[in-house]
């Protein structure tokens, strides 16, 4: 691991031209040829989606279910300890703003379009059994349950693991590609990274367009509910303009200007319509179902999980569960990326927990208050004419269940400007995440690239609008996703044979045994003055540079004359390392780092914040490849320096002989 950053060459355009063409290029080839054939190509988003269903349903079934067990098998093992970061960072984000991105990245749009819609589709036309009986409500909040569960965010939480652990633990490229590396090693950077970073790119401007497009459709319903709007293509696409546009401003204010603070706003939209649904619905009928549904979630989870309707052949499997997998895995390179580049110096066990569990448990909320109350409007207050507004048409079902409640105008309008928000978000995480693909894994790029994407979004969900509407999105997004998943499968692969190795490699430091370094030859008045003394910045610079950094230069001569590629650095921040390579195998590397420090309690007096900064001391830890080891060498003796260099030295070299 190398600390030094190659800057780009030219600051206006920072690309990978293998994947920025080969994605725009086939993009923009299909969004001429639906847009110039739309007959044709209804025909053959038909056909593809019927060859889908009919031959690969199995396969999709199969995968997602194989998701789930990996990632909670990951938590539960003594690899959830391991950090996504090195050993010493910490979260970037507080829970609150974590679980906010989370959720709005994740599935907002599709809350909305379906929280009402689904629940009720199912109960009045089950997929077996009698409609609109006590056991079609069951089945109907049961088999919705499964759609929006766990599975989905087991597909998330598989990109996003692979992703968050090389990109911040071994400082790989944030890009699909990197999932790759113990696979494939540095092969990852030529065509086989590139197709998987082309096939994330396409299956992410799909999903996002799907979503889009719902959003859409559901917003133009809002309109006409609201202030009499028509419906119709031409204004959802205004519409799509119109807010791609506000989406564009957000990508350009950036990951916490923007993004961050428009999802602090859709989870408090989000909250205020769930609790209004509650207080205004059936509150203790809604309480009682919650608890219901999620044990019936549960106890059917297994069955639900592998249930193909061999038995019982319909369209229905391929228009529901294979359509909300196939939306699930599209969207799983741009939602894994999201998550992983905001998980940061979390552990796989808390990652784990946090993203298959909290989001769960509001979309659980979510879907009971709002389905279970359409519900019991029509199975206790009598009220047929929903089933059937929702059958016409699935983007009115939320503006037509507040009809039946109070407030129903305010309701509308809150959610109508939800939908938009979460649109935004959708739209420029996607715009964040794809350019992040076709550049490299380059964090910070130009502003028009960023742009290019968000406008080639909305071009897309348009375009599929005008092409065939929902069956179009639906058979796109189910289409993309079927390359995307074998990748998903090698990128599982590869993160447990890397996981496998990160365990070798502490079980060896561990096992090994060490000879002890020389005893530093202090008088016991001096060791306890270096015991009480907080070193100032200066102080620990000034060793670094006059006995740390000269001992590791005498040890990377001598490893040099050893015929090994050994190198010493420096950074900004005044840290030193030494670098060892090993061609193929895991390089060495060795750093010392001043790091800041509050002074305890018993010796700070003054609480002026200025007077706090002027006391902060420094210690020079030493940093291995897997982050900090939290041990201070200030004031050891040179040979004490080059002995535990040769100490860890030893210790990785015992590593790489027991991984082979």
């Amino acid at each position: 691991m190398s600390e030094r950053n190659a800057a780009p060459a030219r600051s206006w355009i920072r690309i990978n031209p293998p994947v920025f063409l080969a994605s725009a290029i086939l993009t923009l080839a299909f969004v001429a040829y639906a847009a110039s054939a739309p007959e044709s190509a209804d025909r053959v988003f038909g056909a593809v989606q019927n060859w889908v269903v009919d031959t690969a349903g199995w396969f999709y079934v199969l995968a997602v279910a194989g998701f789930l067990v990996f990632v909670v098998l990951l938590a539960a093992s003594g690899y959830g300890r391991i950090k996504l970061g090195p050993d010493h960072s910490e979260p970037d984000y507080s829970y609150t703003s974590w679980f906010a991105m989370l959720f709005s990245a994740g599935m907002g749009i599709g809350l909305m379009f379906f929280g009402v819609a689904e629940p009720i589709m199912h109960y009045a036309d089950p997929p077996a059994g009698d409609a609109q009986t006590v056991e079609a409500a069951r089945q109907a909040m049961r088999i919705t349950m499964f759609h929006w569960g766990m599975h989905a965010w087991a597909i998330y939480a598989v990109v996003a693991l692979s992703l968050a652990f090389f990109a911040f633990r071994h400082g790989l490229p944030l890009t699909i590609r990197s999932a790759f590396y113990p696979l494939i090693g540095e092969r990852i950077h030529g065509p086989i990274g590139h197709a998987a970073d082309t096939f994330a790119v396409l299956g992410t401007i799909f999903g996002v367009a799907t979503s889009l497009g719902f959003g859409v459709i559901q917003v133009n319903s809002g309109l006409h509910y609201l202030f009499e709007v028509p419906v119709s293509t031409g204004v959802q696409i205004a519409l799509i303009a119109g807010i791609t546009a506000v989406a564009t401003l957000s990508v350009g204010l950036g990951l916490d200007s923007g993004i961050r603070r428009i999802s602090e706003l859709n989870m408090v939209l989000a909250v205020l319509l769930l609790a209004f649904v509650l207080v205004a619905g059936p509150t203790v009928f809604l309480l009682q179902t919650l608890v219901q549904n999620t044990g019936m979630y549960l106890s059917n989870l297994f069955e639900m999980t592998f249930n193909l309707y061999a038995y019982e052949p319909s369209g229905w499997i391929g228009g529901w569960t294979l359509f909300y997998w196939g939306w699930w895995i599209a969207w799983s390179p741009f939602v894994g990326m999201f998550i992983a580049r905001v998980s940061r110096g979390r552990t796989i066990r808390e990652f784990v927990v946090g993203v298959l569990l909290v989001p769960v448990g509001f979309t659980f909320m979510w879907m009971t208050f709002f389905g279970d109350t359409a519900i019991h409007m029509v199975m206790m207050r009598g009220i047929g004419e929903l089933p059937e507004a929702v059958a016409a048409d699935t983007s009115v079902a939320l503006f037509k269940f507040f009809e039946y409640l109070p407030l129903s105008g305010i309701a509308s309008l809150i959610a109508t400007l939800l939908v938009v928000t979460f649109f935004v978000t959708s739209s420029d995480s996607g715009s964040l995440v794809v350019d992040m693909l076709t550049s490299g894994g380059q964090e910070e790029s130009p502003l028009w690239q960023r742009i290019f994407w968000a406008v080639i979004e909305g071009i897309v969900a348009a375009t599929l609008l005008v092409a065939g509407g929902l069956n179009a999105l639906q058979t796109a997004t189910i289409a993309s996703a079927l390359p995307f998943a074998l990748v998903m499968i090698v990128m599982c692969w590869g993160l447990l044979r890397a996981l496998r190795i990160e365990g070798y490699k502490r079980l060896s430091l561990r096992d090994i045994r060490i000879g002890a370094r020389s005893p530093q030859t202090l008088s016991w008045q001096k060791r306890l003055s270096g015991i009480v003394h907080q070193p100032s910045r200066s102080e620990v610079l000034a060793y670094l540079e006059q006995t740390v950094r000269p001992a590791l230069e005498d040890v990377a001569a001598e490893l040099r004359s050893k015929q090994l590629d050994a190198r010493v650095g420096n950074g900004d921040d005044g840290r030193v390392w030494v670098e060892v390579g090993h061609g193929a195998a895991i390089d060495f590397f060795y750093s010392v780092r001043p790091r800041a420090y509050e002074p305890p309690a018993f010796i700070l007096r003054d609480t002026r914040s200025d007077r706090q900064a002027q006391m902060k001391y420094y210690r020079a830890e030493v940093h291995l490849r897997e982050g900090g080891q939290d041990y201070d060498i200030m004031d050891w003796r040179r040979e004490d320096v080059i002995g535990d260099v040769l100490d860890h030295y030893q210790r990785h070299l015992h590593f790489l002989q027991a991984v082979g």
